[in-house]
């Protein structure tokens, strides 16, 4: 195992998209966990799926009456990444702001290029001119494209991108070496494996399905049911991050007495891909369960499954031996347990509005 060689204790800490599903939770993670942590929080709250739900993710960092400061801004926008970093000196970058979603990146491809292009670039010159300690990244799954050796690994070759998205994540990798080697800034990239949990996005899956099934209408299965996905819940997801944002890769020399970039990829995934109707069948248990949808609900009736969409791919498997070496830590959070605690949050949510 890597011994830590960043401590966050007493540090100020940046993190982007700290609005959004995965930023909220790391947030909160990092105040229960560190003392004396600033933690510094940017995101444009733009619309792309139903603002009051970053609002509320807000108000619950909020309550936690910490040394928290949240600017809402675009990282798109260099003068506002400027004055933030003038202002606040980080020492520790966490960027998880992005435009996601593969769908989407094909009806408005000018918000990923915006975000994930130049709003990624804006934050690597930043680091670059105030000797951050180090960068971590969230890359996606998507960089593997059509790969079809599985499980996916890092030392995989991911040069064939299938959606904008996708590209623009590679793009950030590519980037982050670039800036890692020009400057010797210490980064760190992590490749999220669909991710889940309470609070989550509602463009994903298992959010969209419960929606529409609570309305009544019919839920579509991609590629006939024959997908699988490596489902990741959010708390390992967070767990992850944070100990990854406590080493920093080693700057050293090599062989030419060159910087040899201090860069890393890791994979978070949970290592166990899952059947899409076996996801759909422990979700319908679970939502009677939690009494979002009434025992005798005919799902049959709102199930209808259809071919693969454009961007997407049948299976993702996440390879997570490097991230046990180095951190000795595997997700491992059962699907069924996780998308219990959705459940349950989606009926005290969705009722406290009715």
């Amino acid at each position: 195992m890597l011994k830590y060689n960043v401590s966050l204790a007493g540090k100020t800490v940046l993190v982007t998209g700290a609005a959004g599903f995965i930023g909220s939770n790391l947030v909160k993670r990092l105040f229960h966990d560190v003392k004396d942590i600033k933690v510094i929080g940017i995101d444009s709250i733009t619309d792309y799926y139903d603002v009051n739900i970053k609002y509320e993710r807000l108000k619950e960092i909020e309550s936690l009456n910490r040394d928290w400061v949240f600017v809402k801004g675009d990282i798109a926008d260099k003068e506002t990444i400027e004055r933030l970093f003038a202002d606040y000196r980080p020492a520790v970058v966490v960027n998880l702001a992005a435009q996601a979603g593969v769908r989407y990146s094909i009806t408005n491809p000018d918000a990923y290029i915006q975000s994930n292009l130049i709003g990624f670039y804006n934050i690597l010159e930043a680091c670059r001119h105030n000797e951050v300690e180090h960068l971590v990244y969230a890359s996606s799954s998507s960089v593997y494209g059509s790969n079809k050796k599985v499980p996916y690994s890092t030392e995989d070759k991911v040069d064939n991108p299938v959606s904008l998205y996708a590209a623009t994540k590679k793009s950030n990798e590519l980037l982050a070496h670039a800036y890692s080697k020009l400057y010797n800034i210490p980064s760190t990239g992590l490749r999220f494996f669909t991710v889940y949990g309470p609070a989550g996005r509602p463009d994903m899956a298992y959010f969209e399905f419960t929606n529409k099934l609570r309305e009544g209408k019919t839920i579509q299965i991609f590629n006939y049911g024959n997908c699988k996905r490596d489902f990741t819940f959010v708390d390992d997801i967070v767990e992850g991050v944070v100990r990854v944002m406590q080493h920093a890769p080693e700057k050293r020399n090599g062989e030419d007495g060159l910087p040899v970039p201090p860069y890393k990829v890791y994979n978070i995934g949970n290592n166990s891909p899952e059947n899409l109707l076996d996801f759909v069948k422990i979700l319908q248990e679970e939502l009677v369960a939690a009494k979002v949808l009434p025992s005798d609900y005919d799902f049959e009736a709102h199930k209808e499954l259809v071919p693969m969409q454009p961007g997407d791919v049948p299976v993702t498997f996440a390879d997570t031996l490097p991230l046990e070496q180095d951190f000795g830590f595997k997700p491992s959070t059962p699907l069924r347990e996780g998308l219990r605690a959705f459940a349950q949050w989606y009926a005290r949510y969705y009722g406290d509005r009715t």
